[in-house]
């Protein structure tokens, strides 16, 4: 059995392989956004499910950690996220770890003009704010009803939908209203490099506190090693 998984093909280190070339491209164009960005948080989100130092989205209360940074518009983050989701739940059931969730932007140019990345992360600390628990279903729906890159993304009225969908409602305004844009941008601006890489990309895996690099997460069944 040791010898099987050990050869079994990990298809989510191929698929961020060959993307490796558009998210460097990527990476050029969001170096000069953030140079030029405000570095301001302006309002930040609160409750207890949120740190609002680091911009995490706090679930569970392990003694290791695991930290996730997330754009709602990346396909390899839901790929990611449909892999792995289950395995990283566990592993927080367990009481192994704390998942910290860093809903980012860095796709907004591919939402034609919607900026769909910066909304999506945005709500995501409106529904965090809200209600803790309805966060990880939130990110699970949201996933689920991806939109595709160079679309408009989904609109404000459809998030809340997905919202509602999940428990967490009364908040139109703070989705409409964008009332953690400030604090998404400079969040954003604190994503960690992955090894090997020019800049910053998504999705992005600190284990322990140290960023790892995509080519190096295990194959599917085996997550809880990287925490033996």
């Amino acid at each position: 059995m040791a010898q099987a998984a050990a050869g079994k093909t990990n298809w989510f280190a191929i698929w961020v392989s060959v993307a490796v070339v558009v998210v460097i491209a990527l990476v050029i164009g969001l170096v000069v956004w953030m140079n030029n960005a405000a570095t301001d948080p302006g309002t930040a989100p609160s409750g207890s499910g949120i740190d609002q130092e680091t911009g995490a989205v706090v679930v569970g209360a392990g003694e290791q950690t695991l930290d996730t940074y997330i754009d709602f518009m990346c396909p390899i983050c839901n790929s990611f996220e449909q892999t792995y989701g289950d395995e990283i739940l566990d592993l927080v059931g367990d009481g192994t770890i704390t998942l910290n969730i860093h809903p980012i932007a860095i796709l907004d140019r591919y939402s034609q003009g919607t900026e769909f990345s910066t909304r999506a992360a945005n709500a995501m600390y409106c529904v965090a704010e809200a209600d803790p628990d309805a966060a990880v279903p939130f990110m699970q729906a949201m996933f689920a009803k991806q939109p595709e890159e160079n679309s408009t993304g989904l609109t404000d009225a459809e998030i809340i939908e997905i919202a509602a969908s999940v428990g967490v409602t009364g908040i139109d305004s703070c989705v409409t209203d964008g009332t953690y844009t400030q604090f998404v941008s400079a969040m954003t601006q604190k994503t960690p490099v992955q090894p090997g890489s020019s800049g910053i990309g998504t999705p992005t895996l600190a284990v322990n506190g140290e960023v790892i690099a995509n080519s190096t997460i295990p194959a599917e069944g085996q997550f809880a090693t990287l925490f033996q």
